[in-house]
């Protein structure tokens, strides 16, 4: 019963670290928002953005920030694993990519031009093979990611900075409509989990190529490394509550105990072997998914994925969870750092679960059952937020956000303003109204443009004539919701 009741404190504390599940769909709403609106009105031409990451899949972390992770890529260049999927595109609006992974190690591609004829754009990151023309993925990076953002350094395949305080990883890549054919046992796996709807969906929108290549490959400059982070994000989408709180205790204890003090280039696990973690552990044990996975059970669930974890680093393998030939600790975690890695993680496990009473974020929850054994702790999420709270939360992550989205191109502006751009997907409920505070702040900042733009003219009818139309455009907002001024 202690136990239990230790469990349903932990569930508390993640919770409120990370979120209800209220609040979890509110953020994957605004994403999905967001994402839609850039892609849609602010548009970008022949560039698609999509996010990734911890912000996308809905995590809220109260006591730190979170980085916003994007991939970027051309709409006019697609991918393709055999010239036999060239007939599904016009060739002459898409320049088409072939792979070669004849020679890579499982997980990574290298990316050949089917034809020599190409702009001199793609010839400016391109080198000869023996085989043809290949896209260099470090040419890629050093030339492409940086003419997107200014100012940045690069990290792996992304090009990182900050803006406004808020840091970013932005990847410059390519996309591809198909699956790969190395991940086609990952479809055989989905017995269970995750649903089939959700493994077709994944399927039918295919991967995307990142610019890195295998460290101890022989072709580590020009190598390409298959993203799998559109179809990741579903997958967490698909996890129940439970095993999205268990995915991000994992992640506070890899970020405030094991890799607690170390430098950048010291870590050795990150949050993607965690991920990893979480989605082999579900798909493994269904059985124990559909009956235990209840929140006096988070600490049994949390300490099989820790388990699961600490075998790996034993075995000196992590599967990826979509190509398993592609062992993820094959670069870093070997020799020396393999040990040193498991006798720390081993240190751990002999604690048990009092392993997470060194992390801030978890020990007051726990340290106020130890304290008092009868306390009882209740998980109903209306008694862990109230309604004002969370009409609060709404506001402040939803909402108000909208207020800080603007375009300096007043015709992206009344682009905006065209519902149909928004429509063509079902949306939830929460969705239409961010929709609309969206239009409503497209309108409040048309409405400024336009004043300040007139009332220049000395003209007395034409400084009318703007205050006229400047008054209009506020009040159309203010039918369709409320109208903020600075």
């Amino acid at each position: 019963m202690a136990v239990e009741n230790m469990s349903r404190s932990v569930y508390e504390a993640m919770c409120d670290e990370i979120g209800t599940p209220q609040l979890v769909k509110y953020l994957r709403d605004r994403r999905e928002i967001l994402e839609l609106v850039w892609n849609k009105v602010v548009k970008i031409e022949q560039l698609k953005i999509m996010m990734s990451g911890s912000v996308r899949e809905g995590f809220r972390y109260k006591h730190c920030a979170s980085d916003v992770d994007q991939m970027i890529w051309q709409t006019n260049q697609r991918v393709i694993w055999d010239l036999f999927q060239s007939q599904f595109y016009d060739t002459y609006e898409n320049g088409l990519i072939l792979c070669d992974n004849s020679e890579s190690r499982p997980g990574y591609t290298l990316l050949r031009l089917p034809v020599e004829s190409a702009s001199p754009e793609a010839l400016s990151v391109c080198i000869r093979m023996k085989r043809g023309l290949y896209i260099s993925s470090s040419k890629y990076r050093e030339i492409m990611l940086s003419s997107y953002s200014f100012g940045s350094t690069i990290h792996g395949p992304c090009c990182s900075g900050t803006i406004l305080n808020v840091k970013f990883d932005n990847a410059i890549c390519f996309a591809s409509d198909f699956w790969p054919p190395s991940a086609f046992s990952w479809i055989d796996r989905c017995n269970s989990w995750p649903p089939s709807d959700v493994v077709n969906d994944i399927v039918e929108n295919g991967c995307h190529f990142v610019a890195i290549g295998n460290k101890q490959g022989e072709f580590t400059d020009n190598e390409w490394r298959i993203s799998f982070s559109q179809a990741e994000y579903k997958l967490v989408y698909s996890m129940n509550h439970l095993q999205f709180l268990t995915y991000g205790l994992l992640k506070i204890v890899l970020k405030e105990i094991i890799n607690k003090g170390l430098k950048e280039e010291e870590k050795l696990l990150c949050s993607y072997h965690i991920k990893t973690v979480i989605f082999w552990a579900i798909q493994e044990n269904t059985l124990q998914n559909a009956l235990h996975w209840c929140p006096q059970n988070l600490l049994a669930n949390f300490w099989l994925c820790f388990k699961l974890l600490l075998k790996w680093v034993y075995d000196g393998a992590c599967p990826n969870f979509f190509i398993p030939q592609n062992n993820m600790f094959l670069n870093n975690i070997h020799g020396e750092a393999q040990q040193s890695l498991f006798a720390q993680l081993y240190g751990l496990y002999e604690k048990g679960i009092s392993l997470l009473l060194q992390s801030p974020s978890i020990r007051p929850y726990m340290v106020d059952v130890l304290c008092n054994p009868r306390l009882m702790v209740f998980t109903d999420e209306d008694i862990l937020i109230s309604e004002a709270e969370l009409d609060e939360e709404y506001f402040s992550i939803v909402i108000q956000f909208f207020d800080e989205l603007s375009s300096s191109d007043i015709r992206q502006c009344m682009n905006a303003l065209n519902k149909d751009q928004l429509t063509g997907s079902s949306m939830s409920h929460y969705q239409v109204v961010m929709v609309q505070k969206c239009l409503v702040s497209f309108l409040q900042y048309v409405a400024f443009v336009l004043h300040n733009a007139y009332s220049i003219q000395r003209a007395n009818k034409k400084m009318y004539t703007a205050y006229k139309m400047f008054c209009h455009i506020l009040k159309l907002a203010d039918k369709m919701g409320y109208v903020y001024l600075p």
